[in-house]
């Protein structure tokens, strides 16, 4: 162990008078010159030192740990190089699924405005064809119709006739106080009719 002078301790001789014993420390007169490290004496040898450990740390870097800390250096960018490959390829990968998936969308919409525009298409047909069938049995029912509507006048045409003449003949003779000649009646009513 290195203890310097001034950090010695000395102690008096246990002899003395009366027994006095003094214990302290003491700084000799040697102690008053500079810290060993500070001495300029020693600069020469710290210099010497100083110079065979820096290259000695210097070869260890140069030779020990520079090599290790490339070799992590490379490892590390091909690792990343890999990586930023791979993520590249997976990419393509998945922008040719969504092109796929949209490609595939896009044709699903196609086919689903074909497939309502062939059933709108098929149920107007559908419609045309039911309110045509409608129209016709219209139709034939307006025919029908029209026909007893005919045949209601044209009966109700005769009897009006014949309700003519009697009412005429009522007429007649309540104003004339006479009968009237049927024919002559009938001839009246058939030439107002017309």
């Amino acid at each position: 162990m290195f203890v310097t002078s001034a950090f010695a301790e000395e102690t008096a001789p246990a002899a003395g008078a009366a027994g006095d014993t003094h214990s302290g420390t003491s700084v000799p007169a040697e102690a008053h010159a500079a810290f060993p490290p500070f001495d300029p004496s020693t600069f020469p040898s710290q210099l010497l030192w100083l110079a065979i450990t820096f290259g000695l740390f210097y070869l260890f870097l140069k030779r020990v740990v520079m090599p290790r800390v490339g070799g992590i250096i490379d490892v590390r960018n091909d690792r990343i190089t890999q990586d930023l490959d791979q993520a590249a390829k997976l990419k393509g990968e998945a922008d040719a699924a969504v092109a796929a998936y949209e490609q595939e969308l896009a044709e699903a919409k196609t086919k689903a405005n074909a497939i309502g525009q062939q059933a709108n298409d098929a149920a107007k047909a559908e419609a045309e064809t039911a309110r045509k069938k409608v129209e016709a049995a219209l139709d034939a029912k307006l025919g029908e119709a029209e026909a007893r509507i005919s045949s209601i006048k044209a009966n109700a045409m005769k009897e009006v006739g014949s309700i003519a003449e009697d009412t005429a003949s009522a007429i007649v003779e309540a104003l004339v106080g006479g009968k009237a000649s049927k024919a002559e009646i009938a001839a009246a009513v058939k030439s107002v009719a017309r």
